[in-house]
């Protein structure tokens, strides 16, 4: 994950330049013979943010604790009382590995592509920006359960 420099005042400047690379995207891919990397800031932390959501707790050696635990709620029967369990799982867990993330919302549903009793995909949309720049508005889109 990216680490900010909490001492140095101007850290998004480093923006600017296109030769800097922030950080790595996963799924490692290759992008003209390199690996594919994220160049601003935002996008770092955008891809911390779905990393984070697509560990599950316990699966990182050496971090034991990382992770959200969303696939626990696959086969519970949704109601509005799950989706609030969801919302307060990920903003605490944000909270405690991204501190310099705000999040704005965090919206659960099942899919829409399913019908009945057969749903059973989750989609979730968290719409985030940096504690930093308020100016910064992003979302990330996880699908668990597919």
């Amino acid at each position: 994950m990216a680490i900010i420099d909490k001492n140095h005042n101007k850290w998004f400047i480093v923006d600017r330049n296109d030769e800097i690379n922030i950080g790595l995207k996963l799924p490692l891919v290759l992008d003209n013979g390199e690996f594919a990397s994220t160049k601003t800031t935002l996008e770092a932390v955008k891809q911390n943010v779905l990393n984070l959501c697509s560990t599950e707790v316990g699966e990182r050696v050496m971090q034991p604790n990382l992770g959200i635990t969303l696939k626990r709620f696959l086969f519970e029967p949704y109601s509005e009382d799950l989706v609030a369990q969801i919302q307060h799982t990920i903003m605490g867990s944000i909270k405690y590995w991204l501190p310099f993330v705000k999040l704005n919302k965090v919206d659960v549903r099942m899919s829409a592509n399913e019908a009945g009793d057969f749903k059973n995909t989750m989609e979730i949309d968290i719409h985030f920006n940096l504690k930093k720049d308020p100016s910064t508005h992003e979302s990330v889109q996880i699908k668990v359960g597919e």
